[in-house]
């Protein structure tokens, strides 16, 4: 399949490539972003070993970084990891040689000492070396702590970091060329930008068809992927489900996610938190908040959201072949309010492309969703999506529904603003999926701070 997107990753890594001096990129990401795949087309014509590390013993590991030294399964077998290392600094003393090490956890679990050997090695070797080297990992955390945390052996070596992150759905535009753009946006919701997940669309098929292939039948793709992925990355897989279950079911608050999964606050935090590290949860506070007891918890990946939404609970009617009951009874029933806060997060990436294109009315910084109390009427308010910046800003509402948004949703939003006084300027921003009655596009028509997107026309 051809390659998409990462061009920004791509100009970067040519542009170390090009320097034709020691180069030392980390690259890393959760499982299924596509790390790999921008490795591998990135080294494509360029001299390159490229070996992936397996979760396997360091005397196993040595074996198959030999091997991809030496090009073939024969080649000479090094006697430790220092010459391995020498052999390849020896390799990129005179031209450009690029050296991949895919899954560097593996790599550091099996032999402790890999990083401070890496080290050593940079140190003394980088000053008359031509070596690229690129650390790739899928373990978020050990990344971020043991390769590029301020304790690890090779802080300060890297030249340059990457954090793959799942296409926007700007960015996923060329998996849904055949699909209408609310169809787009629901498949969108449904794999969550994750490339190997938008490969599995087939053009040739409905939304429908799609769900049901890839979701509710015993041979789809995703039927047992998440549960597989949790079984793989985590322990005690029975008590994630629920802690996931629960959020993706709509709790979003600590004590919520604690009761409904029957676990104490502390223990469900800890929880939770290996669910960061691994990319699939998130946790949010209030816009313009850093420390806050109003903080929620989302589920980041949206294929975790839709399978524990629609998939988990009905595991019984799908072996049965009830796939199509599943669909037309779940979730073609409830998937606009499925849909509704992935919609704000389509919109919050719209904002974003446009604000590169400075076509937004003032600059924006942070941009997030705001929860709270009213002071006025000590009602409980959210605002979709806001931000400040000086005197001005902007508020935003976002409606995924099949009716038509009308003007007492720009009022609604307009009184929610109240609650943000000293501000000269503020705007108002209203998207819907399905568009606006006459009388609020008079209104957006007589007030150039009211501005009116439908979803068919965000490109």
């Amino acid at each position: 399949m051809a390659f998409y997107g990462r061009n920004a990753e791509m100009e970067r890594l040519d542009e170390m490539f090009n320097s034709n001096k020691f180069e030392f990129a980390v690259i890393y990401g959760r499982r299924r972003v596509g790390k790999t795949t921008l490795i591998r087309e990135f080294v494509k014509n360029k001299k390159s070993v490229f070996f992936a590390a397996n979760e396997s013993t360091a005397a196993d590991n040595l074996l198959s970084f030999s091997r991809c030294i030496g090009g073939k399964s024969n080649a000479p077998i090094f006697s430790d990891y220092e010459s391995a290392l020498e052999a390849i600094f020896e390799l990129a003393g005179n031209e450009r040689l690029v050296l991949v090490i895919d899954e560097y956890p593996y790599l550091a679990q099996s032999y402790r000492g890999i990083s401070s050997l890496l080290q050593i090695m940079i140190d003394h070797k980088k000053d008359n070396s031509k070596l690229m080297l690129i650390l790739c990992g899928s373990s978020m955390s050990f990344m971020e702590s043991q390769v590029l945390g301020y304790k690890s052996p090779l802080y300060g070596r890297r030249t340059a970091q990457f954090k793959i992150r799942p296409f926007t759905f700007f960015e996923a535009f060329p998996f849904f060329t055949s699909f209408a753009t609310v169809d787009k946006a629901v498949l969108y919701g449904i794999t969550g930008g994750i490339p190997e997940y938008l490969c599995k669309i087939n053009p040739q098929k409905n939304v429908r068809e799609n769900i049901i292939d890839m979701f509710l039948s015993t041979s789809g793709h995703f039927f047992e992927e998440p549960s597989n992925l949790i079984k793989q990355e985590l322990r005690e897989p029975s008590t994630y489900n629920v802690i996931i279950e629960s959020i993706a079911g709509g709790a979003s608050r600590l004590n919520e996610i604690a009761v409904k999964s029957g676990l104490e606050s502390n223990k469900c935090s800890k929880y939770l938190n290996s669910l960061i590290a691994l990319g699939l949860v998130k946790k949010e506070l209030p816009f313009g908040e850093t420390v806050s007891k109003r903080s929620i918890y989302k589920l980041e990946d949206f294929m975790f959201r839709f399978w524990y939404r629609f998939v988990f609970q009905n595991v019984s009617a799908i072996n049965a072949g009830l796939g199509g009951d599943v669909y037309d009874n779940e979730i073609d029933r409830h998937l606009n309010a499925y849909m509704g806060y992935i919609f704000e997060d389509i919109c919050l990436q719209w904002l974003s492309v446009q604000a590169k294109r400075g076509a937004l009315p003032f600059f924006i910084g942070n941009v997030g969703r705001w929860w709270g109390t009213n002071p006025k009427t000590r009602l409980q308010e959210e605002i979709d999506i806001m931000t400040t910046r000086q005197d001005s800003a902007l508020f935003a509402e976002c409606k995924f529904t099949n009716s038509l948004v009308d003007i007492e949703v720009l009022r609604n939003l307009q009184r929610k603003s109240e609650i943000f006084d000293g501000y000269k300027n503020k705007f108002f921003f209203l998207f819907s999926k399905s568009g606006f009655d006459d009388n609020l596009r008079k209104a957006a028509a007589a007030d150039k701070n009211i501005v009116l997107t439908e979803l068919k026309d965000m490109y």
